[in-house]
């Protein structure tokens, strides 16, 4: 093997990883951010017309391919003069979608909550805002963490389409080496294991913090 192509594959994946990375958590973070808000808004509000905004949000969201979405952030807003960069277009993108998925996630994390505790808070005069911050809320969002999970790991994946809008993460330079070399069971293979290593890691960390909230 060619000591001089491999360290190529090696720094131009490490470099594509710190980009990978960054992509992930500030995706993770928008769809926590959005998925969060819009499921306790949904949870507290009355108005029929606020449950069927948000509905109509998550279908959306839910059944554009991820791929197009990202085209229609990326290429799209730029036909009408809102230029976005790759990264901008990648985070606002996946979080957007991750945001409709969140939002299905901490609901049934608040839907989890047993009734009796909603109905012993109602009975010693708590407000129903009160009784969601102080019960509802902390054990809903425990009981969403391995959805969470489920969903980071997945969102790492997702993060290979991004290089499609030539946001220069994994697999973007990874393509970029293929088309300078043609070795590309080499390539794909190391960027398969640098994909590996990356979901590996989320979820181990996941599963830690998991545990820490388990623990009495």
């Amino acid at each position: 093997m060619d000591s001089a192509l491999l360290e190529r594959i090696v720094d131009a994946l490490l470099a594509g990883l710190g980009v990978t990375v960054e992509v992930t958590a500030g995706a993770l973070i928008v769809a926590l951010v959005i998925g969060l808000g819009l499921a306790t808004v949904d949870f507290l509000a009355k108005a029929r017309i606020v449950h069927a905004l948000i509905r109509i949000y998550i279908e959306a969201l839910r059944n554009i391919p991820s791929l197009t979405f990202l085209f229609l952030l990326y290429f799209g807003l730029a036909a009408v003069g809102i230029r976005l960069s790759s990264m901008v277009a990648a985070v606002l993108g996946l979080g957007l979608i991750g945001g409709a998925i969140s939002v299905d996630i901490f609901r049934s994390g608040f839907q989890s909550v047993p009734v009796g505790q909603k109905e012993a808070a109602a009975s010693i005069g708590l407000t129903p805002l009160f009784s969601f911050w102080l019960i509802v809320l902390p054990q809903g969002l425990r009981l969403s963490l391995p959805s969470v999970g489920n969903y980071a790991v997945g969102l790492v994946k997702d993060t290979s389409l991004v290089a499609a809008i030539a946001a220069p993460e994994v697999m973007f330079n990874a393509r970029q080496l293929v088309n300078e070399t043609f070795e590309t069971g080499l390539i794909y293979g190391c960027t398969a294991l640098v994909y590996l290593a990356l979901t590996m890691a989320v979820a181990r960390s996941l599963s830690f913090v998991e545990r820490k909230l388990e623990t009495p």
